[in-house]
């Protein structure tokens, strides 16, 4: 892969955050559409299986029963990608 095609892990975080902040904005406005895009599955080498430990399920970004907050397209719960970010005990 070529260095401008990858994607750092700087770049999935901000996305993430990103979204995180406009997710609430338009709560706070009242508004059903979000104003981001969610980014392709692809982009952040998302899987059908576990990484170990982590699996979709237990990642704070999943939406049941087969959604992600910041990930675009169906989402399997034992699936993972680089976003993943385990829920709070």
């Amino acid at each position: 892969m070529t260095e401008s095609n990858r994607i750092s892990r700087r770049r999935v975080l901000t996305v993430a955050v990103g979204v995180a902040g406009a997710a609430t904005g338009a709560a706070i406005i009242g508004t059903t559409t979000p104003a981001y895009a969610k980014v392709q599955q692809k982009a952040v080498k998302y899987q059908d299986t576990p990484k170990g430990e982590q699996a979709c399920e237990n990642c704070s970004l999943f939406e049941a029963p087969s959604s992600c907050k910041t990930v675009n397209g169906t989402i399997s719960p034992q699936g993972w990608c680089m976003v993943y970010a385990k829920k709070p005990a």
